[in-house]
């Protein structure tokens, strides 16, 4: 099964004279809910899908958990989760204090297996 692509055209942002390209996006067809993934994974296995779904709602309470306690999250194969935060720079080191931090994210890094997924991807332009 391949990737579907359609066309889309773009304005370059940093140059409004340019004219519009044409670049690729793919096409999301839906959305697949944790409830359906559990369905997906307790079918290829022994577990109900209860049981695969208290796995993933659990999993999902607990990653932020363990960023908060500055750990980083690596799920094997996968890949893995960090905090990373920006913040206003000061003068000199004693200026700088919590106040100065502006926001979080969380970075995901894929692991090797997912990489490998993605270069087998086959793509159709529609």
């Amino acid at each position: 099964m391949s990737i579907k692509i359609k066309k889309i055209e773009r304005q370059n942002p940093q140059n409004r004279e340019e004219s519009p390209k044409t670049y690729g996006q793919a096409v999301v067809k839906g959305v697949k809910t944790q409830r359906a993934i559990a369905q997906d994974i307790a079918d290829i296995s022994s577990l109900s899908r209860g049981d695969t779904g208290n796995v993933l709602d659990n999993l999902v309470l607990q990653i932020p958990k363990y960023l908060s306690d500055g750990m980083s999250v690596k799920l094997d194969g996968f890949g893995s989760f960090r905090l990373s935060i920006s913040t206003e720079g000061t003068e000199t080191p004693e200026e700088f204090n919590a106040n100065k931090v502006k926001n979080a994210r969380i970075i995901f890094t894929p692991g090797q297996e997912l990489k490998k997924a993605l270069t087998e991807l086959k793509f159709e332009v529609e």
